[in-house]
């Protein structure tokens, strides 16, 4: 990539990943991917060049991008107008994430252009190692979004749908934002990964439910009257019942909302439901009655304005409150992302959250998982 615009930057790439929502540009859910286009939401790297109209930074600056592309003086950095048609307003512009969001070429590669790279790059201090610094990219900025957006306080008790590593770091920002217990909701070995880095964590494996018990119920039983507060980290392209799933494929709705409902009916009443999960379009049989007689509050916690948290959350990091490589079980190589993409969607090899390391990352820092090579 090239300099185009005077506040472009242009970013050696030194860490990527892969993030569950990049599952649903792999499955369709998410629209208008076209090819040749460049994936990669999350990534940090060095400053190789830069237009004139970028004063902030310098070349061998050691930066994390934002998903979201700000231009700092409006909301206007994507012009897909099917999306605008659809949701009556647009997302921000998002990098690596289909022509829907705006086409931006994302930083699963070795060189990325960042438009307006003086407000969508934050400076990594040395002592906060690519390994750590990069999920500020996403992951726990929309993490702690939905945490603090959803309203968790002092003595509440939080159920989380989902155990993957939006769900986990919502475990952690839960218990530091007061919650007094933290339940995660899902159906694999994640519910173990997550219970190994959080103790108090209590689990539901809803597969494993007796028959004729639900999510619903065993909440109910776990705790009087339901949790405070419902965060949802999934999303809504995984139908759990028939119904769902012959809606999806037949087009008559996009999104399932059995988990919404759940939500819905498991908190207290005046209890707060948070999506952070994506969710494209329209879904049917949404228990809006429950919603409305018994005063829930349903927020969709939206695509995270990470310009607000992240230098909160770079100093959370640095005094050790928080610690990314919690969820970080392999580090791989940009050249076998087609393999790990696949492992990553089956849930294989107990990968939870990848390091995508390129010919310009720095050696691996402590704490950081070997390289892992699958094509040999």
């Amino acid at each position: 990539p090239k300099v185009i615009e005077d506040r472009d930057v242009i970013l050696k790439i030194t860490g990527s990943t892969v993030c569950g929502s990049d599952l649903h540009l792999l499955h369709g859910t998410v629209i208008e991917l076209e090819k040749g286009d460049i994936l990669g939401h999350e990534f940090c790297g060095i400053v190789d060049s830069m237009g004139p109209g970028v004063k902030n930074l310098k070349k061998g600056d050691r930066v994390v991008a934002s998903f979201q592309i700000a231009c700092g003086d409006c909301e206007r950095t994507n012009s897909n107008t099917i999306e605008n048609a659809m949701y009556g307003g647009r997302t921000a512009g998002m990098f690596g994430y289909s022509h829907f969001t705006g086409g931006f070429a994302g930083g699963q590669a070795e060189y990325t252009r960042v438009p307006f790279g003086d407000v969508n790059l934050l400076k990594l201090p040395d002592d906060v190692p690519d390994e750590k610094g990069l999920y500020l990219s996403d992951v726990v900025s929309t993490s702690w979004n939905c945490v603090v957006d959803t309203g968790v306080k002092e003595g509440d008790v939080v159920a989380i749908w989902g155990a993957g590593p939006i769900g986990q770091m919502c475990v952690d920002f839960s218990f530091l934002n007061g919650a007094s217990r933290v339940i995660v909701i899902d159906s694999n070995w994640r519910l173990d990964f997550v219970k190994e880095k959080y103790p108090k964590a209590e689990t539901i494996n809803f597969s494993q439910l007796p028959r004729g018990t639900t999510v619903v119920s065993r909440l109910k039983e776990m705790v009087h009257g339901g949790p405070d507060v419902a965060l949802e980290c999934v999303a809504g392209e995984y139908p759990k019942g028939w119904a769902h799933y012959f809606e999806m494929m037949s087009g008559a709705e996009t999104d399932t909302s059995e988990i919404i409902n759940e939500m819905i009916e498991s908190v207290k009443s005046y209890g707060r439901c948070g999506i952070t999960g994506v969710y494209v379009g329209y879904t049917n049989h949404f228990n809006i009655g429950s919603l409305m007689e018994r005063g829930i509050r349903l927020i969709g916690n939206g695509q995270a304005p990470v310009h607000l948290y992240w230098e909160k959350l770079l100093k959370m990091i640095q005094d050790g409150t928080i610690d990314p490589l919690k969820m970080v079980t392999h580090r791989v190589s940009m050249d076998e992302l087609d393999t790990v993409y696949y492992k990553f969607e089956k849930k294989e090899d107990g990968m939870q959250k990848v390091f995508v390391e390129t010919k310009f990352s720095a050696p691996p820092c402590a704490g950081s998982p070997p390289l892992t090579r699958y094509n040999k």
